[in-house]
């Protein structure tokens, strides 16, 4: 069964109870599979059976509970409706106030003023509370109906029947309007929330200079296709990701990386779209278009980290699913109370009222979407890329950070320094049998270019190759493969080039070893420092090597590394991370091969450096845009920072509610404070939440 998903932008929501509405009718679509609601984010990602279910299908069940599917140019249309709405209620609410405080005011002007805004500015909430009651389920519009009817409705009987009690016109006006105005204020933080998306999608150029027929025309970039050449001048963006063919220039990858030092890029040099180049011209060829690019590639990476939720949320959700009705009866109970032990109904009623209008599932329910939203923009822009909230929770839980060696802690790019006996023949034969190996090690013998055919090649994972050249077999690989095979070791030779930290290989004829070569691979220029920083986090450092034992030992000290594994095969690095694992212990893993990819998968946290291989990223759980250790330590001061911010709101959330409902039934709360109180709960948890917009991380990695 193959699946894909579907992003809708969803219009209407008003509270997180919205969520499981959403959530229930989405999945109730033939063909979808599951449905994750995003309310601070606005959007619904939909994960269905690929060619079973249609956009429009979706959009009705969305316009079946209540809600619009829009896109996002619709917002700022929203965004202005609401604020004149606010403008227009704000104006009818005023002389309501300024009668509390000695304006006199006809009774019977007060019931129109209140009319208006109840039936006409408020009638949103009487809409959400019809759809709240057929879809059986609760949310802040059905306590909000229920507690301005309450004192309307009261208000308008004493009216009517001349009565001579205390009307309460002003209090339900005053708690439409001050809720509207709040979910104004609400609406433009989530969108500064919400902003990387927008921000990361507005980077990219609309146009393109393309060679078309021998002639360069401009084209939008929708129309490029892979393999077309683009021409990019000084002080342009990248359009769209390509190799160089022409040109010499730097380009600021900032946006990307995170790291502000412009690269030089040359003939051969990898392009990414949206990116700037600062001078020179360059000349690219296309080599990714649409969904394949690395931009596209973080916007989708964010997307899911922002829709995705945390493991700490759960108790949270479990409270906002059960939130209206609880609040609800005890409303009903605190008016059964009060007009039981004497008070007058209006008093019982009102005070029944500020419990309903002070209660905010809202701020519950947006205390971690919020933070997990921010956190994974502000790491994106950090070149830190999230795939999901579970991993920014758990990476501040781990214990024990595991390191690749080749590509992650070393540059990547082995030299041969040694061989021995410096024998040319035997040197192209080496070169010709490592020229059809995808190993890294491979590149070390590629300026050997004069290359002899190779006959039965075959590669022998985490050992070597075999092959015939000019009807000898051969074997090149590492000395532990050479022990496995019985061959009889010059310690003369390799121990030296060991305790250099260098790697050595064998090249054996079917009799016996014909010669050894040592490969280096330097450490990659802030391994030491990102290291060490892994220390002053309190993480113990382990490297995961196939080298021998001797050349491990040596570049674990030279970096500084606590403890290492040696001699390990691709296929045993997995079984390694299980092997660190004991009672409290929560194993990270940082790699960029192929052979890493087992090892991500099975870590509590898997780092992958974007450099690598897409497998590589697939199996972690973040994505580091720099080649460099630091941004491991960067990435887990995030998640503690993300975590910290998560704690605050889930208080502040919880504490609001425990003191705010016991106040209000004890008759304690005036019901305009109630409703302004509440419209503002929610302001201050996303407003906290934009607070880690602030965070750096402690290195600068730039």
């Amino acid at each position: 069964m193959e699946i894909e998903t579907l992003d809708i932008e969803i219009e209407g929501m008003h509270c997180v109870s919205c969520e499981t509405t959403l959530k229930n009718s989405l999945e109730g679509v033939p063909g979808v599979v599951e449905a994750a609601v995003n309310f601070v984010g606005g959007r619904a990602t939909v994960t269905c059976k690929r060619g079973e279910v249609s956009q429009r299908a979706l959009e009705r069940a969305i316009k079946n509970v209540g809600y619009r599917a829009h896109h996002e140019e619709k917002e700022d249309h929203g965004f202005r409706n609401l604020l004149i709405l606010v403008i227009f209620s704000a104006a009818f609410t005023l002389p309501l106030i300024l009668h509390m405080v000695g304006l006199s005011l006809a009774l019977w002007i007060q019931c129109i003023l209140a009319t208006v805004v109840q039936f006409g500015f408020g009638w949103r909430f009487y809409v959400g509370s019809f759809w709240a009651l057929r879809t059986w389920t609760g949310n802040m519009d059905l306590l909000i109906g229920i507690g301005t009817s309450a004192a309307y409705f009261l208000s308008l009987f004493i009216f009517l029947l001349g009565l001579d009690e205390p009307t309460y016109f002003e209090s339900s006006a005053s708690i439409i309007t001050l809720i509207l105005f709040g979910r104004l204020l609400e609406m433009r933080t989530k969108r500064r929330a919400s902003g990387a998306i927008q921000a990361l999608m507005k980077l990219q150029p609309k146009i393109a200079r393309v060679k078309r027929e021998g002639e360069w025309i401009e084209l939008p970039i929708e129309k490029i296709e892979v393999g077309d050449l683009y021409q990019v001048r000084p002080g342009e963006k990248i359009p769209i990701d390509g190799v160089v063919k022409e040109g010499d220039s730097h380009v600021d990858e900032s946006m990307l990386t995170g790291e502000s030092a412009p690269l030089r890029k040359l003939a051969g040099d990898k392009l990414f779209g949206a990116t700037q180049n600062t001078q020179g011209s360059l000349i690219a060829e296309a080599t990714a278009v649409g969904e394949k690019t690395a931009l596209a590639g973080i916007i989708a990476l964010v997307k899911e980290a922002q829709s995705s939720r945390a493991p700490i949320q759960k108790l949270a959700d479990k409270i906002s699913a059960i939130f209206v009705p609880v609040v609800t009866l005890i409303a009903g109970v605190t008016f059964l109370i009060w007009w039981g032990v004497g008070a007058e109904l209006s008093r019982a009623l009102i005070n029944a009222v500020t419990v309903l209008v002070i209660a905010c599932p809202c701020a519950l329910g947006m205390a971690t979407p919020t933070v997990i939203m921010v956190a994974s923009g502000r790491g994106a822009r950090a070149g830190i890329l999230v795939k999901n909230a579970e991993a920014i929770e758990e990476a501040q839980k781990l214990t024990t950070i595991a390191l690749d060696k080749t590509g992650t802690l070393t540059v990547g790019k082995p030299t041969l320094t040694d061989f021995h006996p410096d024998d040319a023949k035997l040197k192209q034969i080496a070169a010709s049998l490592e020229s059809l190996s995808e190993h890294p090690i491979a590149r070390a013998f590629a300026k050997i270019t004069d290359l002899l055919p190779v006959e039965q090649f075959k590669a022998h994972s985490g050992k070597g190759i075999s092959g015939r050249v000019e009807g000898v077999d051969y074997r090149i690989g590492s000395l532990r493969w050479a022990e496995e095979l019985a061959l009889p070791i010059d310690s003369s030779i390799t121990g030296p080039w060991e305790s250099e930290s260098k790697t050595v290989l064998f090249l054996a004829d079917s009799k016996e070893i014909t010669c050894y070569a040592a490969i280096a691979d330097s450490l990659r220029a802030h391994s030491k420092s990102g290291i060490k920083k892994l220390h002053d986090q309190g993480f113990e450092v382990v490297m995961l090597t196939g080298d021998r034992e001797a050349t491990a030992r040596s570049i674990a000290q030279e970096a500084g590394i606590d403890d290492y594994r040696a001699e390990i095969l691709p296929e045993e690095k997995a079984s390694a991370i299980q092997a660190l694992r004991a009672p409290g212990k929560k194993i990270g893993m940082v790699g960029d091969g192929i052979n890493d990819a087992p090892a991500l998968a099975s870590s509590d946290v898997g780092f992958a450096m974007r450099t690598g291989t897409d497998i590589a990223m697939e199996a972690s759980d973040i994505t580091l845009m720099q080649n460099d250790i630091r941004q491991v330590a960067a990435a887990i001061e995030l998640s503690r920072a993300t975590v910290k911010k998560v704690k605050q709101n889930l208080f502040f959330a919880f504490i609001y509610n425990v003191i705010g409902i016991p106040l209000a039934a004890l008759g304690l709360l005036n019901p305009i404070f109630a409703g302004g109180a509440m419209a503002l709960s929610s302001l201050c948890v996303i407003s906290n939440a934009l607070l880690l917009n602030r965070w750096r991380p402690s290195v600068d990695t730039a």
